[in-house]
């Protein structure tokens, strides 16, 4: 079984999948949907669920940096919940402060035009979180 990593924005789904042992994480995709249009998400979540033999699911929690939770956290809390009823799996809130950053740094690192790096951020952002809960884990 597999676990898949989360980065949820409010027009862009960053997505990563564990290998099956659980040890690495690997980028997806960024999905793209209408503007807190979040059931075409969960819709988009399903579909991956239904082709790969996944068990858990990881969704980065965007706290503050003083570890309250703001507008985008209870946006999460509900995605989680809906999620959660649309896959009956389990998804797991993994703190996702500085993910983002994180991911931003990497690509530079590899030298990727900001046109590049924009497109993937998500993306390279659900893979960091992923690791992270693997990692734990």
């Amino acid at each position: 079984m597999k676990v898949l990593g989360l980065d949820l924005g409010n027009k862009t789904l960053g997505i990563a999948i564990s290998d099956e042992m659980k040890f690495l994480a690997r980028d997806i995709e960024t999905f793209r949907f209408e503007h807190q249009r979040f059931d075409q998400a969960i819709e988009r979540v399903v579909t991956l669920c239904q082709k790969e033999p996944i068990d858990t699911i990881v969704l980065g929690f965007p706290k503050n940096m003083d570890n309250t939770e703001g507008e985008q956290a209870l946006i999460t809390k509900q995605f989680q919940s809906d999620l959660e009823e649309a896959t009956q799996l389990p998804v797991i809130l993994v703190d996702e402060r500085l993910s983002s950053k994180s991911a931003s740094n990497m690509m530079k690192t590899q030298k990727l035009s900001r046109k590049k790096r924009r497109k993937a951020i998500d993306q390279m952002a659900a893979t960091i979180i992923l690791q992270s809960y693997l990692d734990r884990h």
